[in-house]
């Protein structure tokens, strides 16, 4: 991860959503005691608060894993949760998928769209059965080079099935940290990705790092949403920047407008 020097959080000044030149803000750190706050608040709430359920919350096979967050990359939780489960059905094991027929598992998928994820799942599959004895591998270089398989998807199964200290960045995670420590550069930006990196690993549980990433995600997903975020009841608003700022509404900033598909 890059070093963070100089960037992180706070803006002096503030940029509004609409504004794509972000480069001349300076960013001031965020002080270790309000990025602790942040941790042990997060993990607090899931330990006593977090009732989001679904079906591969604390999973630890590497391969149920995989199909999950292939799955959810372009999906809604609402829609892949159906066919997460009959996907796992159909093929419980990364054996099981290699040797099936490509028709057999692009079936599965229909509906779900964007194929080339169906594609790489089964090439990934037999990749993995035949340089790797089906087992998966276990580590993140390992993991981050397999076909289909970006930094996010890499960072979850290392650290859901592994236990290894890599931090998931998506866009709830993006929305929370640029929310409690108000961060205005733009998340699709170079300089915002790198920024949100480093920040989430610095962030991160390291004894804990795949209750951390489902902590985070579940947060974002049930309390700091992208509409309407329950900010009078939000346990971690107490050090929330942007809500003191009165800055929830306006934050994340995205530079590109999302194409409609």
């Amino acid at each position: 991860f890059p070093s963070n020097r100089r960037f992180f959080t706070k803006s002096r000044i503030f940029n509004p959503p609409n504004q794509r030149n972000t480069s001349f803000f300076m960013f001031t750190p965020p002080s270790s005691a309000h990025k602790s706050a942040f941790t042990k608040g997060l993990m607090q709430w899931n330990r006593d608060q977090n009732s989001r359920q679904m079906p591969w919350k604390g999973e630890k096979d590497p391969y149920r894993i995989w199909i999950s967050e292939i799955i959810l990359q372009q999906t809604r939780v609402e829609q892949g949760l159906a066919y997460y489960n009959n996907f796992i059905r159909r093929f419980p094991t990364i054996q099981q998928l290699a040797k099936a027929p490509d028709e057999k598992v692009f079936k599965s998928w229909e509906g779900l769209g964007y194929y080339s994820r169906c594609r790489n799942l089964l090439a990934t599959a037999r990749f993995i059965v035949k340089e790797y004895n089906g087992r998966f591998p276990d580590s993140y270089e390992e993991i981050i080079g397999l076909k289909g398989v970006g930094p996010y998807t890499a960072a979850a199964i290392s650290s859901f099935a592994f236990q290894l200290p890599y931090a998931v960045v998506d866009g709830n995670v993006f929305r929370v940290l640029s929310r409690f420590f108000e961060i205005d550069t733009a998340t699709d930006s170079t300089e915002g990705k790198k920024l949100f990196s480093a920040l989430a690993q610095s962030l991160l549980d390291k004894e804990q790092p795949g209750v951390y990433n489902q902590a985070i995600m579940d947060f974002g997903a049930v309390i700091c949403k992208p509409a309407a975020p329950l900010c009078t009841t939000c346990p971690l608003r107490k050090k929330c920047l942007a809500f003191h700022q009165n800055k929830v509404e306006v934050l994340p900033v995205k530079q590109k407008k999302t194409k409609v598909r």
